[in-house]
């Protein structure tokens, strides 16, 4: 766990933005920014299984998350399905972690620091020092704090969206192609929240079929 915190103080005042969502074929992407103001040994401790979301169970992902919250200033930000069909899947993920960070930096009055996104993409129109790092989620505290706040946000949004439609699974598979989305979607087809762009290969090999 120093480790991840010393790899940001090598950077000096840092924010970290990470993003969940790009994947999936249903629902917005999601990204966060994460800063810490003080890093101590008891906050240190506490985010001792602090890593990337995705090596996370939930429920880790969720006991992390509080702690995350309480000890830094952070904003989750979710571009919606019309503007990823709009704009498409990178740049609205790259608009998402603008307007994370945008917030973070205007809450806690940011002056001299350095932005670290995971990746290898810099966000566009961004007029602050950024730096991409590759697999950054396991290398940096503030980037891996990132990715838990935005995918237990986006989990929790998805588990919303299942209660309205509850046909496509998306309370476990989150609106990932898996073969039970893919057969709610031959059986009762798209719904407001699908991303029709993510699924024209699907609906072209069905076609093969006939």
């Amino acid at each position: 766990m120093n480790k991840l915190f010393n790899f940001d103080k090598n950077f000096g005042t840092v924010i970290g933005t990470d993003e969940a969502g790009r994947g999936p074929a249903a629902g917005g992407v999601f990204a966060s920014c994460v800063y810490f103001p003080e890093v101590n040994t008891d906050l240190v401790k506490k985010l001792d299984r602090l890593n990337d979301s995705k090596k996370l169970s939930k429920s880790a992902r969720e006991d992390l998350y509080d702690v995350i919250c309480e000890n830094s200033v952070n904003s989750t930000v979710c571009v919606e399905v019309e503007e990823i069909e709009k704009n498409n899947i990178l740049n609205s993920s790259l608009k998402a972690m603008k307007l994370a960070c945008e917030n973070v930096i205007c809450q806690a009055n940011l002056k001299d620091f350095i932005t670290i996104i995971d990746g290898n993409r810099l966000i566009k129109n961004y007029n602050y020092p950024q730096q991409f790092i590759i697999k950054g989620d396991g290398k940096s505290a503030s980037i891996a704090a990132a990715s838990i706040l935005a995918k237990v946000t986006r989990d929790r949004y998805m588990e919303k969206l299942d209660k309205e439609f509850p046909q496509y699974g998306w309370a476990h598979n989150a609106g990932y192609l898996t073969k039970e989305h893919l057969d709610a979607i031959d059986k009762y087809g798209l719904c407001k929240y699908h991303r029709p762009s993510f699924l024209k290969k699907h609906f072209e090999k069905q076609l093969t079929l006939f």
